[in-house]
């Protein structure tokens, strides 16, 4: 008998699941679809005028750091010269005392080019942030306005394109990289 009451409320709950489910679905189609809208912040962030200053400032400091390397790849050339013309005099132990030098010498300039792009890097991200944190705040504003509840990037940060065909009455409407633009005063 107990075992009877409980299989009546299981299938007594399976059944009121079952029929609320199509009253749910009925209440989130009366309410509306879902707003979807797109943009590009890639093409956006080109327009911005501080990125040209942007620019400036990471190539000043990526000429900086290759005329640095350029000298550590000179004095390190001279000094693998200098073994090649002193190697057939010097001692088999001095001999690999020096390659044991140099390969050091190498070590430290392949790690000065890491830090270096690295430097790079971590600069353009820096300089970077404000600009897209501009850009995210004027996305948010243009949604807001717009009534969307999501909008996607149409690329990647690579620059591969996600969204990869929009009709062009569905672009009129969802694509709201102008308006970021006009948001941002560009």
């Amino acid at each position: 008998m107990k075992k009877l009451n409980i299989l009546s409320i299981v299938t007594l709950i399976i059944l009121t699941a079952l029929m609320a489910a199509p009253t749910a679905q009925a209440q989130v189609a009366a309410e509306g679809d879902m707003e979807i809208g797109f943009v590009d912040p890639r093409a956006v962030l080109q327009r911005m005028p501080e990125m040209s200053a942007v620019r400036q400032r990471i190539q000043n400091l990526a000429e900086r750091k290759q005329t640095e390397l350029a000298e550590r790849q000179q004095e390190l050339q001279s000094e693998i010269e200098l073994y090649q013309q002193k190697v057939g005099v010097i001692s088999e132990q001095a001999r690999q005392d020096e390659e044991q030098r140099l390969t050091q010498l190498d070590q430290e300039f392949r790690q000065l080019q890491s830090q270096a792009q690295q430097e790079i890097e971590q600069r353009r991200a820096e300089l970077m942030a404000p600009l897209l944190q501009q850009i995210q705040e004027a996305i948010d504003a243009v949604a807001s306005e717009q009534g969307l509840d999501y909008v996607l990037n149409t690329t990647t940060s690579t620059g591969d394109v996600i969204i990869l065909y929009v009709s062009p009455d569905v672009e009129s409407e969802y694509d709201i990289t102008d308006a970021v633009m006009q948001n941002l005063g560009i």
